[in-house]
């Protein structure tokens, strides 16, 4: 009889490693999502010097673009991240601690770590980060085009239409923000 037999894998067992995926899972999405506000204002940076030195202002209806983009995707991992934290203390602790017959929450860090004092300034903080970084930095790259010499109507056109987009995103932002 082969000792690793699929009769002595339990339920608990197989929900701890599901918690050990979804771990491994946010660990890495966190990462990313924190390294994305990095690849955000060293992109601006650069096309904010690229249009000092060569003048060519309609560059700077670039960095919209690529906050548009990027800030997307901050928040879809964000989104993910909060989803996992939500199913291992919603669901996956309570479920293991029925079948241990646990005292107290399994995961208990999980609903400790959003008690801890300040976390409200702390997520409120964080949030005008993101803001200024996808909101503010895009939409003063859109000012400063449109007062540049030499704008185009069509580019103009553009930059309104981004800048629209620019308010769905920061609706997001907000409406996602723990209250």
């Amino acid at each position: 009889m082969p000792v690793n037999s699929t009769d002595d894998v339990t339920e608990s067992m197989i929900l701890l490693a599901e918690y050990d995926r979804l771990k491994e899972e946010q660990k890495t999405r966190i990462g990313f999502r924190d390294n994305l506000l990095y690849v955000t204002l060293a992109a601006a940076t650069g096309v904010v010097a690229i249009t000092a030195q060569s003048g060519e202002f309609q560059l700077l209806l670039s960095v919209p673009a690529v906050c548009l983009i990027l800030g997307w995707t901050y928040l879809v991992n964000d989104e993910k991240i909060s989803a996992i934290g939500c199913y291992v203390r919603d669901r996956l602790g309570p479920r293991l601690g029925e079948l241990t017959s646990a005292h107290g929450a399994v995961f208990g860090w999980e609903a400790y770590h959003r008690n801890i004092a300040g976390r409200t300034v702390r997520k409120r903080l964080q949030t005008a980060v993101d803001l200024f970084t996808y909101l503010v930095l895009p939409l003063v790259c859109t000012c400063a085009f449109w007062c540049s010499p030499g704008v185009q109507p069509l580019l103009v056109l553009a930059s309104l239409g981004q800048t629209l987009a620019l308010a769905v995103l920061a609706w997001q932002f907000l409406r996602r923000t723990d209250r």
